[in-house]
């Protein structure tokens, strides 16, 4: 819709790793993870005509922050969190929510980062619209205009 690249973060993570998120959260730890992501962002925010998915811890680090924030719009998809699991849970590559209450696991998440969310240039619940028009919303703010809410 852009004309530009999409790059995952958590792609460029497992490619010059050799190894899934998974993997490298059990073996090497969270910590680890976050540094690797922290790489990850450094080296695609350095390029450009990009769109940058990133997980939401990403928004932990400041530095990653900045890096995104330098490069172009910040924005943050927001869901219910029910939408939230209903669209991860048949990921087994999402450790974060491998607990005996995943929902109960996002909703303290959304809490502890809410405030880290909050930096970004826009905010979109994305729980009752497609992929699709989620895109359309993001290209219509990035081009400069207001988007239309068509499923009322």
């Amino acid at each position: 819709m852009l004309d530009m690249e999409f790059v995952d973060i958590d792609d460029i993570i497992e490619e010059d790793s050799n190894m899934s998120i998974t993997d490298i959260i059990s073996k090497m730890g969270g910590e680890h993870f976050r540094d690797l992501e922290s790489k990850a962002v450094e080296k695609v925010c350095k390029l450009s005509r990009q769109v940058i998915a990133t997980g939401g811890g990403a928004m932990v680090r400041e530095q990653n922050v900045q890096n995104l924030r330098n490069t172009g719009m910040l924005f943050c998809l927001d869901a219910t969190p029910e939408v939230i699991f209903q669209r991860t849970s048949e990921y087994s590559h999402r450790p974060l929510l491998q607990v005996e209450d995943p929902i109960g696991r996002i909703r303290e998440m959304l809490r502890t980062r809410g405030p880290l969310y909050a930096r970004a240039d826009h905010k979109i619940d994305t729980s009752q619209f497609t992929v699709d028009q989620v895109a359309d919303r993001i290209a219509n703010i990035f081009r400069g205009r207001s988007y239309t809410d068509t499923t009322k």
